[in-house]
């Protein structure tokens, strides 16, 4: 078990503490943590809040090194991590800012079936989902791409599954930065990543990764909830998952050629994970290039994954998807690292936004936002767990002023995997959640006791922050769920 704490931990406000920089000499700017009083009793229960002062010393970090509610320990930056840094001024690129998940995201497609209208068939859809969807280490799917197709994917995102008829134009118009980072380079990406990825394009992975059937059960924001065609009762489908064994490999590779880098350009760090190099350098213009191909590829894969979830509804419904209103609310990332426009100290910089477990949270009238939601401000989704709810909450203006346009990206962590394993031995968590009414299928028992409810923060608890915060505002969320289809370990 990790440490506690033990550093300071000033309360700014109800929704904010501050790590102030002169807690220790290498920090150049303050931490801030997102969070009230209930969740800071278990944020100080390990040493995540350490590693947003560790963040806080990287070269050219702006304003301060900042964590969502949901932060827990995580791979050199804490998971709830937001960091943006000057190339103007030394700034640096971490891929322990980004995480080996390149483009973990989520996204939230509609349907027009509504709670009574899916009941009948629920066991039907649950089993036809999880027999369809690959889930679980290591699973391959039914798409299969060469290495030539790959390198074309990774540079084209979601436009390519589109482009082959496994999703309409429509679709991109609604996923962040319409599903495609430019100025990626796959031929950045090495053979090994790109052969893990040749079979995975359209499964879900392991772990956290889910495909949900949910309800709206609540609304808070009527107005909101009406441009984002949300209403009670309605059934959706949530879809968690990133860039598999693809991206990981591209962090892998990366963290291989950054670690001599910190030495090589005068960097002294507290913490080795935290490898990082000058975001102008070749280890930096490597790294960039090829995280924003891996991106390209989650986008993709998830693309991939609704197509086939499309499907099956289509099939147990006995209806086209079209016909079923199966269309896409929203996808966002949130582990990766973009170049975007921020005021800082009232001068308009750009900056390299790092989010790892942190999700974008634009307000109406951003440049960067698609025409769907200018008048709105983006959707912002957040999961819960398998038992409790998950939120579509929309951008708020204060995001821009505190936070880099950031927010949570969940409910986060408060169990590792290994303490949830021991504390479900002699439980079926499965029979539990479905006690609770909702069905859950996994590759294996272990995977559904290291997801099971117990293991995560309320998620209430986390959304209420950044709601008072200003950083997302909550229009409607799924406070049970008629499904969650998850892969197991």
């Amino acid at each position: 078990m990790k440490a506690a704490f033990s550093g300071p931990l000033e309360k700014v406000d109800n929704c904010c503490y501050r790590i102030p920089k002169g807690y220790r000499s290498d920090m150049r700017v303050d931490g801030l943590i997102f969070a009230n009083d209930k969740l800071m009793e278990s944020i100080r229960s390990d040493q995540a809040p350490e590693q947003v002062a560790n963040v806080a010393t990287l070269p050219g970090i702006q304003g301060a090194s900042l964590a969502m509610p949901d932060i827990h320990w995580g791979y050199g930056f804490c998971i709830g991590g937001v960091c943006a840094t000057d190339p103007a001024d030394g700034g640096v690129i971490s891929p322990g800012g980004v995480g080996y998940d390149i483009n973990c995201g989520v996204r939230l497609c509609k349907t027009n079936l509504f709670l009574d209208d899916v009941k009948p068939h629920l066991r039907e859809l649950v089993k036809e989902l999880f027999h369809t969807i690959p889930a679980g280490v290591g699973r391959t799917g039914k798409y299969k791409f060469d290495e030539k197709e790959v390198r074309e994917l990774m540079g084209r995102g979601a436009s390519y599954a589109v482009g082959r008829d496994l999703g309409v134009p429509a679709d991109l118009g609604h996923i962040e930065a319409n599903g495609r980072i430019d100025d990626s380079d796959p031929d950045e990406v090495s053979k090994h990543a790109v052969k893990r990825g040749s079979e995975q394009c359209g499964t879900l992975g392991s772990g956290n990764h889910f495909l949900e059937v949910q309800v709206v059960d609540q609304i808070a924001d009527d107005d909101v909830a009406k441009a984002f065609g949300l209403e009670l009762n309605q059934v959706c489908v949530m879809i968690h998952s990133g860039s598999r064994g693809l991206g990981y490999q591209v962090c892998d590779d990366a963290l291989a050629s950054f670690r001599n880098a910190p030495a090589k350009y005068g960097i002294t760090l507290p913490d080795r994970q935290l490898a990082c190099a000058p975001v102008d350098s070749p280890e930096g213009k490597k790294y960039i290039a090829a995280m924003r191909a891996a991106a390209n590829f989650g986008f993709c894969n998830r693309q991939l994954l609704m197509h086939q979830a499309r499907e099956v509804f289509a099939v147990v419904f006995g209806r086209s998807w079209e016909d079923l209103g199966m269309e896409l609310l929203y996808d966002v990332a949130h582990n990766i690292a973009k170049l975007e426009e921020h005021t800082v100290d009232g001068v308009r910089k750009k900056l390299w936004v790092h989010r790892k477990g942190a999700t974008r949270a634009f307000p109406a009238g951003h440049p960067e936002l698609p025409q769907a939601y200018k008048a709105t401000g983006q959707p912002v989704i957040i999961p819960g767990d398998m038992g409790r709810a998950s939120w579509v909450l929309v951008g708020g203006a204060a995001s821009m002023e505190r936070t880099f346009g950031s927010t949570c990206h969940g409910a986060g962590r408060a169990m590792s995997r290994t303490a949830a394993k021991t504390d479900a031995v002699g439980r079926r968590i499965d029979k539990e959640l479905e006690a609770r009414g909702v069905i859950a299928m996994a590759s294996s028992r272990q995977g559904l006791a290291e997801e099971q409810p117990k293991a995560y923060k309320n998620v209430d608890d986390v959304v209420s922050v950044v709601h008072n915060a200003g950083l997302s505002g909550v229009v409607g969320g799924s406070g049970h769920r008629v499904d969650g289809s998850l892969s197991g370990n």
